[in-house]
This record gives C-alpha cells, sequence and structure tokens, in this order.
C-alpha cells in the first residue's frame, strides 16, 4: 500500500475538484437541501419532529446548505454542533435514521446527475447517520442493524 502525504490545503483541493466533477456545487447543494427538507416536512413521521423543532426554516436550511457545502465541498463554512441538536430531539427512534436515509436517497436519485453523485452524497449521508446514532442510542443501535 502506498501512501500520499498531502498538505490540508492540497487535501482541500483535491476534495473540491473532486466535487467539482461530480457536478457538486453550492446551486447544486442548494437544490438538494430545498427539495430534500420540502421531503422531510411532508413525511408523514418525520415532518412533525422536524416542524415542531424549527422555527425559523429559511434560516435552518441556509445552516444546512453550509454543512452539507463543507461535508461534500470541504467548503469550511460550517461550524455548528450537530450531535448536541439531535440530542435534545425527543421521539426519534433508530427507524427514522432510515425514513431519513431513504428519502435522502430518493431526492439524490431523482436532482443528481449521476450514480457517482449518488454514492458519494450517501456515503457521508450514512456516517453522519451513524455517528447520530451512536451518540444517542449507544453502541447497540449499530450493532442490530449489522
Amino acid at each position: 500500500m502506498t501512501y500520499q502525504v498531502r498538505s490540508a490545503e492540497e487535501r482541500r483541493l483535491a476534495i473540491q475538484e473532486n466535487a467539482a466533477r461530480l457536478g457538486i456545487d453550492d446551486a447544486f447543494i442548494s437544490e438538494l437541501v430545498e427539495t430534500f427538507y420540502a421531503r422531510v416536512r411532508a413525511d408523514p413521521r418525520l415532518g412533525p419532529i422536524f416542524n415542531g423543532e424549527i422555527d425559523d426554516w429559511p434560516a435552518h436550511l441556509a445552516k444546512l446548505k453550509d454543512f452539507w457545502a463543507s461535508v461534500a465541498m470541504n467548503a469550511g463554512r460550517y461550524s455548528g454542533k450537530p450531535v448536541p441538536a439531535h440530542m435534545k430531539l425527543e421521539g426519534i427512534t433508530r427507524d427514522d435514521f432510515q425514513t431519513w436515509l431513504g428519502l435522502f436517497h430518493k431526492t439524490l436519485e431523482d436532482i443528481a446527475p449521476g450514480e457517482e453523485t449518488v454514492a458519494y452524497f450517501m456515503q457521508r449521508a450514512e456516517r453522519i447517520a451513524q455517528s447520530l446514532q451512536l451518540a444517542m442510542f449507544g453502541l447497540e443501535s449499530l450493532e442490530s442493524r449489522a
């Protein structure tokens, strides 16, 4: 196995170039977030959870766009703390994460420029969901899904 030592700036540039190659830019992320969260808000299970917690959807969507730009393009615009924000939510189950991931995947299938872009986002979304489940429900939440 060969390892390449790169600076943080070289790594950031490589991530940004790959994202651009996949058709990921601020316009795509804006469409993704707007479309996906419209579906979340309309979902019979997830909608009440999100709508009950978020008072200012435009501000929240702007924060989510910064989050996904940072995740997908290493944009460095998000500095929030998603784990504590999700820990305070009541009524969420492990199955809700599967619903969330399913809606996210369907949204990507509908709007992404290609399957590679879908896979790129889903890999990151699944890691995020796994991290939140671990924080919220403990290790057994991940072991029962294996």
